[in-house]
């Protein structure tokens, strides 16, 4: 396709890299721009949602924010994969604890996200999606993990749609073995099924819903460098 830039992305073609990794909070993006990426040159600061390419390790990468929820991550993932021919979209975010052996500061590969959003209802299946991360990107996060030495589970996660949600009804998404919440995943791992493309969500635990373990804005901006890590590991 040829609509660059978009309503979103003032991006031109062959401006943004092959495989994204993005963040939720732009200042995240700001932050792996300055400690992960050579040379890193802005592309898009359209609604101050930072994108810079550089290289990492010799090979080109560019990292951009999505904002939160579904609809924001939705837009600017299809835009990504649908008009700059990006092929791997790699999220690293936040995300809150319902499991008791996943503590602030563990990792979650998102190996699928369930979800209480209306997004797939666009597709018009006869029945209901389950929309799951690529497998080698998942291989690649346990492998990277394990090399690491960072605490991790693999499973499945809960994309809401819904922050301060008056039944959140946590205990349900627990008894089915899921491991956390957050706001995004679902619909990228949809985006990316519809496109073809490949996708993943890496998390860091930052609060704990059954035990109150919390971290600050200032520590989820700039410490939550382990998924970050294991990320462009991936490049």
């Amino acid at each position: 396709m040829s609509n660059t830039p978009t309503p979103h992305i003032g991006a031109k073609r062959g401006d943004i890299a092959e495989t994204v990794i993005m963040a939720g909070d732009p200042l995240r993006v700001k932050f792996m721009a300055e400690n992960y990426l050579e040379n890193p040159v802005l592309f898009n600061n359209v609604r101050g949602m930072l994108g810079y390419t550089g290289t990492y390790k010799g090979k080109r990468v560019s990292v951009m924010g999505h904002g939160m929820g579904m609809a924001s991550i939705a837009i600017y993932t299809y835009e990504l994969y649908n008009f700059y021919d990006v092929k791997t979209i790699i999220r690293v975010g936040s995300a809150g604890s319902i499991n008791m052996d996943l503590h602030v500061g563990d990792l979650v590969v998102a190996m699928g996200a369930c979800t209480n959003s209306n997004y797939a209802s666009q597709y018009e299946m006869p029945g209901q999606f389950a929309p799951i991360g690529t497998f080698d990107l998942v291989r690649g996060a346990v492998d990277s993990c394990e090399r690491f030495g960072y605490r991790y589970m693999v499973g499945n996660v809960v994309s809401s749609d819904v922050f301060y949600h008056e039944n959140p009804h946590n205990d349900k998404w627990m008894n089915m073995g899921v491991l956390a919440v957050e706001m995004e995943i679902a619909a990228l791992y949809m985006n990316a099924a519809r496109a073809g493309k490949r996708a993943l969500g890496l998390l860091t635990i930052s609060d704990h819903m059954l035990t109150g373990e919390a971290t600050t804005a200032e520590e989820r901006q700039t410490t939550f460098t382990k998924m970050m890590d294991v990320a462009f590991s991936l490049i």
